[in-house]
């Protein structure tokens, strides 16, 4: 805990309690376009645009890891229309962003069932993952198409393939066996929208996270949002069960 936070900046609080990763549930897109009486595609492509800020606030922080939830595996039971929408938003924000983000250092991953998806976008996600896999930057997660228990469930089916004994089951072990194998839990993760629920997000990997809830809209956040969550975990005591 940092007891005197006055004349730090966000990039201090980030050095001194060693906040790597942050996590975001990115809700509100929809009620966000109703408010203004736009529609909800409107919502979605705002949303694009806090993310982009988001990513580079960041960088600009010393944040190394940044997951975010953009398509849950319950989410294909929202409307075809809007489902179709969804897919081709990520397909073209990948295609218009990705030499922006390489340039910038992003390393970018998928997390998710992709195999659920039509060939041509996974193509455009796996080559994206490998276009910028050697990048140094911020790594950024985005969770499509995603849902923690559905995670969990594959880790124990790859377990079980593999001829693990029980007694060999430890936690490392189930960790290295999810999407997230090669990333540090979250020290933080904040949800957008006021909603004060998981949703199906990173069960396993926040166990010991900081939760932080705002009510702003995700297209409203910004890199003054990032720096007020940043200082607001400065002022948490992690006991980690102690």
């Amino acid at each position: 805990m940092i007891t005197e936070i006055e004349n730090k900046t966000a990039e201090d609080i980030v050095k001194e309690t060693n906040l790597k990763h942050i996590a975001i549930i990115m809700d509100g897109n929809r009620r966000w376009a109703k408010e203004k009486n736009l529609p909800s595609a409107m919502g979605h492509k705002k949303g694009v645009d806090a993310l982009k800020t988001t990513l580079k606030a960041c960088h600009k922080f010393g944040v190394k890891y940044l997951t975010v939830y953009a398509f849950s595996t319950e989410n294909w039971n929202r409307k075809p229309e809007e489902v179709a929408f969804l897919m081709d938003l990520l397909a073209n924000t990948i295609k218009s962003e990705l030499k922006e983000m390489h340039e910038n250092g992003v390393v970018i991953n998928f997390i998710g069932d992709l195999t659920k998806l039509n060939p041509k976008l996974q193509k455009i996600l796996y080559d994206a993952m490998d276009y910028t896999k050697n990048n140094t930057g911020v790594r950024l997660q985005i969770a499509f198409n995603y849902g923690a228990r559905d995670e969990i469930v594959n880790a124990i089916k790859n377990i079980i393939k593999e001829g693990i004994t029980p007694e060999e089951v430890t936690e490392k072990l189930v960790s290295d066996e999810l999407y997230t194998k090669n990333i540090p839990d979250p020290d933080l993760l904040i949800r957008t929208g006021g909603e004060m629920r998981i949703s199906n997000y990173l069960l396993w990997q926040i166990a010991y996270s900081e939760f932080l809830v705002t009510k702003q809209y995700w297209p409203e956040f910004d890199e003054n949002s990032l720096s007020d969550a940043i200082f607001e975990f400065a002022n948490r005591q992690r006991r980690y069960g102690k």
